[in-house]
């Protein structure tokens, strides 16, 4: 126990500001391996750029310390947050009233929405409802508020979620899943960097019901993280416009796979 509090200590007078985040969901975060506009050199080698890095390049400018990429696997962001392995967490990660018994959240930084990528020249692409993906082999990523929606679907195939993005683009290209729930920001990512996919967006009362908050996201960090106040305060000074020309320069800067 001594040891942890110490780590804990030693991590928040450093003059670093350690976040952890995948570096794998596009265009929130992603992974390439020279430099590039707007990347920032991740602990472990690599460069990482999106939407979440930019969000943590101003949040530590105004905290006054250096930003240090930590890439994590979703499954382990909040083990490292609540080590002290990391001040962090700036990944995509929606304040669901699960997480936050177990971490503090600032304000949001993003809002999105749910819809399903499918295969651009699939039996789906056509869909307008939730209640058309009837039968078909959905899934979406593990230990995320993405994969419990998918039940609301009618006489659904669920499938076992999956632990990575690519993991389910990769399915969706082979025939395996038939679609994936995703965020739409992930889901322009997607289509736009792999010209077999596509996306299916809902009308109101037609697609999946949910709360505001489990398809916001926002800044995970310790309980015992004195920032938060100052965290908020620095989310709040970036306006809706430089907001959207973050989104709009990641969807641009994205690694693609199509040649």
């Amino acid at each position: 126990m001594a040891s942890m509090v110490s780590c804990k200590k030693k991590d928040s007078e450093s003059g670093e500001f350690r976040v952890g985040m995948e570096c794998d969901y596009a265009p929130f975060n992603w992974t390439q391996a020279d430099e590039g506009e707007g990347t920032v050199a991740i602990a472990a080698g690599g460069y990482a750029g999106g939407y979440d890095v930019e969000i943590a390049k101003r949040i530590a400018e105004g905290l006054g310390k250096k930003l240090v990429i930590v890439k994590t696997e979703w499954e382990g962001l909040t083990p490292a947050l609540t080590s002290g392995r990391i001040d962090a967490i700036i990944a995509g990660m929606s304040p669901t009233e699960e997480r936050k018994e177990t971490v503090n959240f600032s304000k949001p930084y993003y809002d999105s929405d749910l819809v399903i990528v499918v295969k651009k020249d699939g039996p789906y692409a056509s869909a307008t409802s939730i209640a058309d993906f009837a039968g078909a082999k959905i899934t979406g990523q593990l230990s995320t508020f993405h994969y419990t929606v998918i039940d609301q679907i009618p006489n659904v195939n669920l499938q076992t979620a999956m632990e990575t993005f690519p993991a389910m683009i990769v399915a969706l290209d082979s025939g395996k899943i038939d679609g994936y729930i995703s965020e739409k920001p992930g889901a322009i990512s997607a289509a736009t960097s792999n010209s077999n996919l596509t996306f299916v967006e809902f009308a109101a009362g037609s697609g999946f019901s949910y709360e505001l908050e489990e398809v916001q996201i926002a800044v995970a960090l310790d309980k015992n993280n004195k920032d938060l106040e100052k965290i908020n305060s620095i989310i709040d000074s970036i306006t809706e416009a430089e907001r959207e020309t973050y989104m709009i320069n990641a969807l641009n800067n994205q690694p693609l796979v199509d040649e």
